[in-house]
């Protein structure tokens, strides 16, 4: 009996869940592009109580299977994006205390190494002094799949750990194109003001631009999409987003 009532009642949260997308979905033209301000208005107008994600989504005219059409890099959101993060260091010695003290959840060296080997994953940037390559190189199979292996590219790979601390927990984001060519990425919260998340937009847009490969021919920016976690896709017109 107990089973059958709590199947009935995951059934009704579905629907709930389905009713509220069908509406917001209703607001919205998927064969419009809108101007930023009025795509943001839309997922804010369809969100419930719940304080979601926005994730944005940018296609792009790369192969990433192109060595020289790869699309990485790091953003700090001129707003942050509404989520604490959790920051592991890689580091020894007076740089081990440095990163204790600027707030990093886990620090260490080998010993490090052996949890995250053991599954322990509890953290969402991963941060490493030059010195500690060769232990954390030990983990790219583990942390490369996950996107969090450090790279002096993106300053993840720094002597200066308080500072990568500090702006990992300011609000950066890090992108990194798929294989279909897509960029995905969560900017803000659907509580934060519109001007807020239009400004985050426009950031990841622009760093994205500012990252185009070399190897990429044709349109290079095709589409840019937000939505919330739970709500339908809008897309936005291109132009409006490098306008004033």
């Amino acid at each position: 009996m107990a089973k059958k009532e709590k199947a009935a009642g995951a059934k009704k949260v579905k629907n709930i869940g389905g009713k509220r997308y069908a509406a917001a979905a209703k607001l919205v033209n998927r064969a419009k592009s809108y101007p930023i301000a009025e795509a943001v208005k839309l997922i804010k107008s369809g969100a419930t109580k719940y304080d979601q994600t926005v994730d944005v989504a940018i296609n792009l005219g790369v192969d990433p299977k192109q060595s020289d059409q790869q699309v990485r890099g790091m953003i700090a959101m001129p707003n942050g994006i509404g989520k604490s993060i959790r920051v592991a260091v890689f580091a020894r010695g007076d740089k081990a205390a440095e990163a204790v003290k600027a707030g990093a959840e886990l620090v260490g060296a080998d010993d490090l190494a052996e949890k995250i080997l053991k599954g322990e994953m509890g953290f969402d940037r991963c941060i490493a002094t030059p010195d500690m390559m060769a232990v954390v190189g030990k983990l790219g199979k583990v942390l490369g799949p996950r996107g969090l292996m450090p790279n002096p590219k993106l300053g993840t790979v720094t002597p200066n750990v308080v500072e990568a601390i500090k702006a990992a927990k300011s609000g950066q984001v890090e992108f990194r194109v798929e294989k279909a060519g897509i960029v995905h990425a969560g900017i803000a919260k659907i509580s934060f003001s519109e001007e807020a998340i239009a400004q985050n937009v426009k950031a990841i847009v622009d760093a994205v631009n500012k990252a185009k490969p070399a190897g990429s021919k044709g349109t290079y920016l095709k589409k840019v999409t937000i939505s919330t976690t739970m709500g339908p896709g809008v897309k936005i017109d291109v132009a409006s987003l490098s306008a004033a």
